[in-house]
């Protein structure tokens, strides 16, 4: 604590993600963290969500209104439920990324040490987030479809618990053989595009430290759309290779452009993903969300 620090917050509600909180190496660092809270001020409540995805949903929105911070410990899908279930209502989220990407955790700049994120629950300050919006499903990082959401439709869930990345790369080989590429008919400000696999971002980062969208920004109310023009498996790879090596957005084959929206259709009912999970299929309208949410960030 500084000298210059405000009051603290008094109360926050830590929700788990179930397979964060079975990890005894997790378990310990929640223990600090919530330690290390109670040096600074904070009564700090744990409640460790059921398998069931909703139920980080349902305990955030039936949360108390006199916590004044709400905490999502876990990755990408934890911190998307927990805004659904709250958001709307104005409540200051934060994150303890306990996931397998972290995307959002990499793209504020979040530490790792126990007495930093404690201190920032503690004393951050709020910035102002627009999420994407999938009907009344918000998002904080991204949404797409085409092969990355087959991807994520192909990932076994007890395989990501248990291996966390490893079951990605599993999937992704999986993918890689098993890919029947479908044309996306993608509509942006009136115009159609076609492409192979779109993404909807807020981040500037992919799947962890990969760079997709140089010029994403949070706390803008918009889009970057990322259409990835040419098909197949042998295309499919190259797009892979290029976004480990950080060459993906200077591909000639790649569009990236910003809007409010976009609506997107094909010739079969595709997955499509938001956050790591899958939300729905084709056809589907995505839009930036009517109103912002207030994250703790660095």
């Amino acid at each position: 604590m500084h000298d210059d620090d405000p009051p603290a917050r008094r109360r926050v509600l830590i929700v788990v993600n179930p397979g964060a909180g079975r990890s005894r190496t997790h378990r310990r660092w929640l223990d600090r963290i919530v330690h290390e809270l109670d040096l600074l001020g904070c009564e700090a409540e744990v409640r460790i969500a059921g398998d069931d995805t909703g139920d980080v949903e349902r305990l955030a929105r039936d949360a108390p209104l006199d916590f004044e911070v709400i905490v999502a410990a876990g990755g990408d899908g934890t911190i998307n439920a927990l805004i659904n279930g709250c958001a709307r209502d104005n409540r200051i989220v934060a994150l303890l990324p306990l996931g397998t990407a972290n995307v959002l955790a990499r793209e504020i700049g979040l530490p790792r040490a126990a007495e930093r994120l404690a201190h920032l629950i503690a004393f951050g300050r709020a910035r102002q987030i627009w999420p994407g919006r999938i009907g009344d499903r918000l998002f904080l990082v991204m949404a797409s479809s085409g092969f990355d959401a087959a991807i994520v439709a192909a990932v076994n869930p007890g395989l990501k618990r248990r291996f966390g990345r490893g079951a990605f790369m599993l999937a992704i080989l999986t993918g890689l053989i098993r890919y029947r590429p479908t044309l996306l008919d993608v509509e942006i400000d009136g115009v159609t595009h076609c492409a192979s696999t779109v993404v909807a971002t807020k981040a500037r980062l992919y799947a962890g430290p990969f760079q997709i969208a140089p010029h994403a920004e949070l706390g803008m109310p918009s889009l970057e759309i990322v259409l990835f023009k040419r098909a197949g498996r042998v295309a499919a790879l190259h797009y892979l290779l290029a976004l480990v090596c950080g060459t993906l957005p200077q591909r000639h084959d790649v569009a990236i452009s910003r809007a409010r929206g976009l609506r997107i259709a094909a010739a079969t009912a595709l997955p499509l993903q938001a956050d790591g999970e899958i939300v729905g299929r084709l056809p589907a309208l995505i839009e930036v969300a009517e109103q912002p949410i207030w994250l703790l960030c660095p």
